[in-house]
């Protein structure tokens, strides 16, 4: 995939089929889009071609008071974009100034004059430009004048449910992982840095690595203990995962600790990857270490038993 950061960087080629959007968690929804734009891009003998904007609008837009939490950073945006088969990503710095821009302008100087656009295709409630003016009936409007075609996406169903990166967010917030992974079409992950912590885990045998999220939006699901994969050197481990307080200890703070198993190893500083397979059970407090050890080994087990099957 080649990734265009920037329109000046732009480098033409014959009978682009287009779509515009932040596809955040790249689910089967974005990927319905995707699938189209190859096989429409194949049919016309050209390329597929993606716009998306990071930071993501509403980060700009309600600047300190927005509470969106993100399902993908942008690299790993790029990575699943890539996975999935497109062949071109130009990425729009939205700004304020960007967001100015009118629907006219955007499709008149962007999609016509710098991407030369054969056909456009978008999602069933997609808008764009300046206060999201811009609309299907929009391009639809230029589309003669413009000489590029139109095509809308459907709504995709999973059991007669429309999938938004909206109730992907909701079903992580809610420890639903099995159903935001169904969505998603892959196991939700987070991307990060190994760092020290408190080593309260190797004191009681279950040694932890500390993870520090790579965006500071980066969704984090709901608090508990998750039976998890982690790549590591493209080397994958299974484990469990806790997030949240580790009320068990005083003081502790919030953190995400992942047990490898069967590891051994220092991998402190190191860049890791974690995908969540289920949620096993909630954050509790327990009657001293001896108790919390007893359940972290039934966790262990549990986890253990899952990863086996997925």
């Amino acid at each position: 995939m080649k990734i265009f950061r920037h329109l000046e960087d732009f480098v033409p080629f014959n009978n682009p089929v287009i779509s515009i959007g932040t596809f955040d968690g790249v689910h089967i929804g974005h990927r319905t889009i995707i699938n189209r734009l190859n096989e429409e891009a194949k049919r016309l003998n050209g390329e597929s071609l993606l716009i998306t904007l990071w930071p993501h609008p509403r980060l700009v837009v309600e600047k300190g008071k927005s509470s969106l939490q993100l399902l993908n950073t942008l690299d790993e945006k790029c990575k699943l974009l890539a996975k999935n088969g497109l062949q071109n990503l130009v990425i729009l710095e939205f700004n304020y100034e960007f967001s100015r821009t009118s629907s006219e302008e955007f499709v008149t100087r962007i999609l016509v004059e710098t991407l030369k656009a054969k056909k456009i295709i978008i999602g069933y409630d997609h808008h764009f430009g300046r206060n999201r003016e811009g609309s299907l009936a929009i391009l639809r409007d230029y589309s003669p004048i413009f000489g590029f075609d139109v095509e809308e996406t459907p709504a995709q169903q999973i059991d007669e449910i429309n999938v938004s990166s909206t109730k992907i967010r909701n079903a992580l917030l809610e420890g639903h992982v099995d159903q935001a992974n169904h969505y998603l079409g892959y196991n939700y992950f987070i991307s990060g840095k190994v760092v020290s912590g408190f080593k309260r885990g190797s004191r009681i045998g279950f040694p932890t690595a500390n993870i520090q999220v790579n965006h500071p939006n980066k969704l984090i699901p709901k608090d508990g203990v998750y039976a998890v994969r982690m790549r590591l050197n493209e080397n994958w481990y299974g484990g469990m995962m806790n997030i949240g307080n580790r009320p068990t200890f005083e003081n502790a703070g919030h953190s995400l600790e992942v047990h490898l198993f069967d590891f051994d190893g220092d991998i402190y500083q190191k860049q890791v990857e974690v995908e969540f397979v289920k949620h096993l059970r909630d954050e509790q407090k327990f009657d001293g270490l001896e108790a919390l050890q007893t359940q972290l080994a039934i966790d262990a087990e549990q986890a253990r038993g899952i990863l086996l099957l997925h």
